[in-house]
């Protein structure tokens, strides 16, 4: 199979425009998660996929790939549609701009769930340990099956704790999806669903369309930029930071 990485860039951000180029450390956010995908050494090509001429080419003067997007897009799957659609590839990975820290194990994974021919999208969880962090709108919540296929995304508390004798499993849903490039085309014919509209989550445009996404159980433990207060926290998490490649 061939596998390629493409990482949705889009400037005007609107919980914190301009997050992208903000600088962490000696590079940009959105250098520090493109050369960290091309070191994992999982894919065929990376390229970064963006609205913007200042990302486009801050990753081509750094001897990065890049594409302009033509037409303007509500989702990073919708952008990346665009880009991939005469590209050679079966497997399409979907890395978040703003996951600087991306973690190679979790990448292998999300990749390795394709061996199931039934598979046609997989994405990423992990167990909040931060349990203020549950009812954060910021942080998108997941509950799976058995199987581990995702049941519902939700901004609020999934599951909805009614009987305080029981103490669930929250899991937060980390932004980074892998599709078969034939699913991920079909994603673009559909048109938004109500909660993916009322959510602002893209992922639920599968799900109201019958395409449960298989989830893969991370416990890396990076920091997502969707606000000022996250960059701080990518900051002092880059003191630590090594990655494992």
């Amino acid at each position: 199979m061939k596998k390629i990485a493409m990482i949705p860039a889009r400037y005007m951000a609107t919980r914190f425009p301009y997050k992208l180029m903000q600088q962490l450390g000696d590079k940009t956010v959105i250098r520090h998660t493109y050369d960290n995908v091309i070191a994992t050494n999982l894919f065929d090509d990376v390229m970064v996929i963006t609205d913007s001429v200042i990302i486009y080419n801050e990753i081509v003067n750094n001897n990065g790939k890049a594409i302009m997007s033509v037409n303007e897009h509500e989702s990073g799957s919708d952008r990346i549609a665009e880009a991939v659609i005469n590209i050679d590839a079966d497997i399409v990975l979907n890395v978040q701009g703003d996951e600087p820290f991306i973690d190679k194990n979790t990448l292998q994974s999300l990749l390795a769930a394709f061996e199931n021919p039934s598979v046609e999208v997989a994405s990423v969880m992990k167990v909040f340990t931060d349990n203020s962090l549950v009812d954060n709108i910021n942080y998108v919540k997941v509950v799976v099956d058995n199987n581990m296929n995702s049941l519902l995304f939700s901004r609020s508390v999934i599951p909805y704790l009614r009987d305080q004798s029981i103490q669930p499993t929250y899991y937060e849903h980390i932004g980074v999806y892998a599709f078969r490039k034939k699913t991920l085309l079909q994603f673009t014919q559909w048109k938004p669903t109500p909660l993916e509209l009322a959510e602002k989550i893209e992922c639920l445009r599968y799900l109201e369309n019958g395409v449960p996404l298989k989830m893969v159980l991370t416990e890396h433990a990076g920091v997502k930029i969707d606000v000022p207060e996250d960059l701080e926290k990518a900051k002092a998490y880059l003191h630590n930071y090594q990655p494992r490649y």
